[in-house]
């Protein structure tokens, strides 16, 4: 009779032990999906930060542009009506003629710029990663450096202009140099934006 007992006694204390083995063993290997959801979180996570500063830097490269675009419209045509007659008309001063030529220079490049970022927004197919970050660095460092030129080699002829005689033929002149300044910061600014593009490319 006691073993009977004892027999049916201990079957229920197997079956404990063998349901706290399995809880264990389902703790134990639901560890390694939570591990592996822990790390799929950690790379969407990433790979979304990464998109949203690739935005930022493209937004910010395409807004750039468009300010260097009306800033240097601004520095060629108001340098080319400053037609004042005699000795104030900018077609008489080499400096002057620089201003207009860059502008117009910056004005056509800044233009293709954003047809070229129009182009991508409407999915139409641009210049390769590599090269198309190649061109929009050098070439807004070299509009950037055609603007500081032009606005270096304007404003000391200007300067000596104020200095006899401070007029509107002086002023424009102080304007558009001025608007081409505006453009070559803008330029510079974008050209600082190319080059953390250019630097993050995976062949360099």
């Amino acid at each position: 009779m006691s073993a009977a007992v004892a027999a049916s006694s201990g079957a229920p204390a197997a079956d404990v032990e063998k349901g706290a083995a399995a809880a264990d063993a389902n703790v134990d290997g639901g560890g390694a999906p939570a591990a592996a959801a822990a790390s799929g979180e950690g790379v969407v996570s990433a790979v979304v930060r990464r998109w949203r500063r690739q935005d930022l830097l493209e937004k910010s490269g395409s807004a750039l542009r468009v300010a260097a675009w009306a800033f240097s419209l601004l520095a060629f045509v108001v340098m080319g009506a400053n037609d004042h007659g005699d000795w104030r008309q900018f077609e008489h001063y080499e400096e002057y003629r620089y201003v207009v030529a860059i502008g117009v220079f910056a004005f056509i490049y800044t233009t293709l710029q954003l047809v070229r970022h129009g182009v991508r927004l409407t999915g139409g197919q641009d210049l390769q990663g590599k090269v198309a970050v190649l061109v929009d660095f050098a070439g807004d460092q070299v509009t950037a450096y055609l603007l500081m030129s032009a606005v270096s080699a304007a404003i000391p002829i200007t300067n000596r202009m104020r200095e006899g005689a401070d007029n509107v033929f002086t002023d424009s002149s102080a304007a558009s140099i001025s608007m081409a300044f505006f453009a070559f910061l803008c330029l510079a600014l974008s050209a600082l934006v190319s080059g953390f593009k250019l630097a993050k490319q995976t062949y360099i």
